[in-house]
């Protein structure tokens, strides 16, 4: 199998590479500043001169939430008419598509977790951007894998793990925003989940559509928080004593987030065989390779 994989650069696709590797898959890996989802010229250039491939998996996207407020151009660029751009040259060169997407297409006024045919209603331009790319690819492209997630967290990029530990040396007292909850997940297991489901999908499973997946354990940030500091205390020597519940009114930001955006992830795990994690397993995972 041979993958093309999509924004190798960034949380997600660090460890979609890295897992390939491990799995002994053929994989190609583009980012900026040598390939563009903007431009179909770079997207073409790349299927002619390393293909063919497979299946293709997008990791990349305009992921800065607040930012994407006062840059909403840029944000529906990338994960609209990016997103777009894929799906045409996916069916050009008879690639399925499998497209990362997000829980912020939820507006969190649900008392049940969100399935994947539950109406969208996104709050901020994020999800709205994400929203209209996941209506890009359907469109363009039946042979699709959609799958949204939440809260991602790992051993690359920016995420809530590494600013809590940052914090955590820094501050003795922190303030976390407990009235927003949803499904913390580590981004290796979810590369692992897409890794097994373009194999299937390769192989002849060929079951289209959107689905969800993110590890088990439901949590609000706060709680999220103080699991992070509980387990990292075995690693390495942290300042902060005390933490703090707030509501979401009192830590205000430019975008407003979903404050229920837990997934059932049931169809995507029968489908592909796979399971979900506990957070906690995760997090030791990761807090053991990063401090261990």
């Amino acid at each position: 199998m041979k993958l093309l994989i999509i924004g190798n650069k960034g949380q997600l696709g660090k460890d979609l590479t890295a897992k390939a590797d491990l799995l002994c898959y053929e994989h190609v890996g583009v980012d900026l500043p040598d390939f563009d989802i903007t431009d179909k010229k770079s997207i073409r250039k790349v299927m002619e001169n390393y293909g063919p491939f497979d299946a293709a998996i997008n990791a990349a996207a305009y992921t800065a939430v607040d930012d994407a407020e006062q840059n909403a151009k840029i944000a529906f660029a990338i994960n609209q008419t990016g997103a777009a751009n894929l799906a045409s040259a996916c069916t050009d060169y008879n690639l399925p598509l499998f497209h990362v997407s997000t829980d912020y297409v939820f507006d969190g006024k649900s008392m049940n977790p969100y399935r994947p045919c539950d109406p969208i209603s996104p709050l901020g331009i994020y999800g709205q951007s994400k929203a209209a790319g996941e209506k890009a690819v359907r469109d363009v492209l039946p042979e699709h894998v959609i799958v949204r997630t939440s809260w991602l967290f790992g051993l690359y990029g920016n995420n809530f793990v590494k600013t809590m530990l940052a914090l955590g040396k820094t501050h003795q007292t922190l303030k976390i925003v407990d009235d927003q909850a949803g499904c913390p997940t580590y981004a290796a297991d979810l590369a692992n989940v897409l890794l097994k489901a373009a194999y299937d999908v390769v192989q002849g499973n060929t079951r289209w559509g959107t689905y969800h997946y993110c590890n088990k354990t439901v949590l609000t940030w706060y709680a999220f928080a103080r699991r992070i500091f509980t387990l990292a205390k075995a690693y390495t020597t942290l300042k902060v004593d005390s933490i703090f519940p707030i509501l979401s009114k009192d830590y205000p930001q430019p975008a407003k987030r979903p404050q229920y955006s837990v997934l059932d992830c049931t169809s995507f795990c029968e489908t592909f065989g796979v399971a979900q994690r506990s957070c906690d397993e995760a997090l030791k995972e990761m807090l053991a390779a990063l401090l261990g």
